[in-house]
């Protein structure tokens, strides 16, 4: 059993370093605890619902669509409804192409949802274009809380495992507005280590890349 997960482990790095210039997760040894996964949402994941973001440079809102990514859509529910999103970086933020967010500040919170995993979504024929709010991914059956805003279309995203849940609805300005000063993240280049972003949390973050921008709250909106 050893074996096997050692090398589902080192397909899935190979995987990531292949994925150079795509919205990918560094996978991370899951926490031998029983407590790992979160609970199911126990609310429905209304059909369309928008959220609004405060950050740090002000304020955007996303609609999701529940049948563009039903499972994608769910678990951002779930998470926005569980008050997730809160003092978490855009940790990975390159010009023209995307910017990532979604692995909480606190090591501990990060740990409970590792291994809480979600299946894929079937392409819906919606595409990964300007504003388009997507799931980041490990591989296959990998999606957990990190997900991406397209700053540009990325089209080609689209066949990759990539489906978009939704679409910023108001304040792209905002979204543009957020610090790309430290490009791609390590070791391809001098942005954050998700690795150590997993670790260390925020306090990595903020004494090493003082200069990004944070999400200070989601909440839903009618």
């Amino acid at each position: 059993m050893l074996m096997k997960r050692n090398i589902l482990l080192l397909s899935a790095l190979l995987f990531a370093a292949a994925c150079s210039q795509r919205p990918v997760e560094t996978p991370q040894p899951v926490p031998d605890q029983s407590a790992a996964a979160p609970a199911a949402a126990q609310a429905q994941t209304p059909a369309v619902f928008k959220t609004k973001f405060a950050t740090t440079k002000g304020d955007f809102v996303i609609e999701i669509h529940r049948d563009w990514a039903p499972r994608g859509a769910d678990r951002f529910y779930e998470l926005v409804k569980s008050g997730f999103f809160q003092d978490v970086a855009f940790f990975r933020a390159i010009d023209g192409f995307m910017v990532q967010f979604g692995i909480h500040g606190d090591p501990a919170v990060s740990a409970k949802w590792r291994g809480a995993n979600i299946p894929d979504d079937p392409a819906s024929g919606r595409s990964n274009s300007r504003g388009a709010l997507t799931f980041a991914t490990a591989g296959p059956g990998t999606r957990t809380t990190q997900l991406f805003i397209n700053f540009g279309d990325n089209g080609n995203l689209d066949g990759m495992g990539f489906t978009p849940i939704g679409q910023v609805a108001e304040g792209m300005s905002v979204v543009d507005s957020l610090y790309k000063g430290y490009g791609e993240g390590a070791p391809s280049g001098m942005g954050p280590d998700q690795g150590r972003v997993q670790a260390e949390g925020n306090a990595y973050l903020k004494r090493d890349f003082p200069k990004l921008d944070y999400i200070k709250s989601a909440q839903l909106v009618p």
